[in-house]
């Protein structure tokens, strides 16, 4: 049996922001596990990065200074490249007429095609640096009072230290480590949402701002924004598949489209006290109504108040063919609840007063994207222990929502084992 000072599983934002805050110090006798060949996530798909507070950082755990601090180290193993915006205040006087903001953010973006190389160049740093890493590598449990963790090839590992950060997909894993181990969490928080595709003529801000973020009324947000040779995709779930956006770098050959989410956070409270499970009754009646795969369905249908068939997506009526093509014509209304849909539709409303055009009947609105990164362990400090020695970091863990956030805590919980 291996043995190591640190554990840490995951390699996305949070594992390696772990990673490189302890080989800064000194300490080599560090084991990271990936389940996969190439970690997965948000720094390997599309990998847009944020370096303004307090996007990504909940301000449950961050202040601005401890953000700004933190996102200097962030900057110089990322080596960000910032995009450059302009026209902003046009758009924010129309967005604030409305109760609308739109926020100021120093932005950076790489491309789904260009992450691996990114990744595959911060590993290597990390094993020239003497930390092991083991990948396709998957990790079961954590017995914490044994000190080890056992992989799914029947071998253990022994620890003094262990950071889990397996990142959104791996919440239930996250969940199930909790629950044995006798840490106590809350997931009373999930986002719902739809994402939107349309023409770029059609939501001209990406020229200006690549990733506009705007925050509405009713908890809505706009997110991840996609432009220039973008798609959209869908990602397995444990019970139903979710829609995200990716986009290639800005040497690729552009599409001339562009995707973004429109989510909303929901509060749950008793007696219906889990977001994931929440999550998940949503995602398969979603599934239900549209055969097995994500809905989507043109604006203009959707304002006619009918649903949308395979003749609505045959390139003759509307300006543009769907990216996700196995996504099934259909009606949210009939997936989505009331009240989300309402709430969005209201939203989508304004971003068509302030970006005019957005909202044009080719416009296509796909379900469900579902964020479930809404874990909050009961914490014993400020540096994400949840027991001693034990450390549960990114956004699996609720300490980020995004790449630059979720490596911010990795290199928090390194910062305490390091003294």
């Amino acid at each position: 049996m291996n043995n190591f000072e640190v554990v840490i599983i995951g390699s996305g934002p949070a594992g390696l922001g772990a990673a490189f805050g302890l080989l800064e110090k000194g300490c080599s006798s560090v084991l990271m596990i990936e389940k996969r060949s190439i970690s997965s996530g948000g720094l390997r798909n599309d990998c847009k990065q944020n370096y303004t507070y307090p996007v990504g950082f909940p301000e449950l755990f961050w202040t601005k200074d401890e953000a700004e601090n933190e996102l200097v180290n962030v900057e110089r193993y990322l080596n960000p490249r910032i995009t450059e915006k302009k026209n902003l205040e046009v758009y924010k006087k129309r967005a604030a007429v409305l109760g609308v903001d739109l926020l100021d953010i120093r932005q950076a973006h790489v491309g789904t095609d260009k992450a691996p190389a990114l990744i595959n160049s911060l590993m290597q740093q990390l094993e020239e640096g003497g930390i092991t890493v083991w990948r396709d590598t998957d990790a079961l449990a954590i017995n914490y009072e044994e000190r080890l963790v056992y992989l799914k090839n029947g071998k253990k590992v022994g620890f003094k230290y262990v950071i889990a950060a397996p990142g959104r997909a791996g919440f239930n894993w996250l969940q199930d480590v909790m629950k044995k181990n006798g840490i106590g969490f809350s997931d009373n928080s999930v986002d719902i949402g739809i994402r939107v595709e349309c023409s770029s003529e059609n939501y001209p801000i990406v020229k200006d701002y690549y990733d506009p973020k705007f925050v509405f009324p009713y908890k809505v947000r706009s997110f991840c924004t996609n432009s220039g040779a973008a798609h959209v995709v869908k990602e397995k779930y444990e019970h139903y598949y979710s829609v995200n956006g990716h986009s290639l770098s800005r040497k690729n050959s552009p599409n001339n489209l562009v995707n973004f989410a429109m989510l909303k956070t929901i509060e749950l409270t008793d007696p219906v006290a889990s977001g994931q499970y929440f999550a998940q009754v949503l995602g398969q009646m979603a599934m239900q109504l549209a055969g097995g795969q994500p809905m989507m369905q043109r604006v203009g249908d959707f304002r006619l108040g009918k649903r949308s068939n395979s003749k609505t997506f045959n390139g003759d009526l509307y300006d543009f063919k769907p990216t996700l093509v196995t996504a099934t014509p259909g009606d949210l209304a009939l997936a989505v609840p009331a009240k989300i849909l309402r709430h969005i539709w209201s939203s989508l409303k304004m971003l068509d007063t302030i970006i005019p055009g957005v909202l044009h009947p080719s416009t296509i609105l796909y379900y469900p994207e579902i964020k479930t990164y809404a874990n909050r362990p009961v914490f014993i400090n400020r540096f994400f222990e949840v027991k001693e020695n034990m450390f549960m970091v990114g956004d699996g863990a609720g300490t980020s929502r995004g790449i630059t956030a979720a490596w911010c805590s990795g290199a928090r919980a390194a910062k305490k084992i390091t003294g």
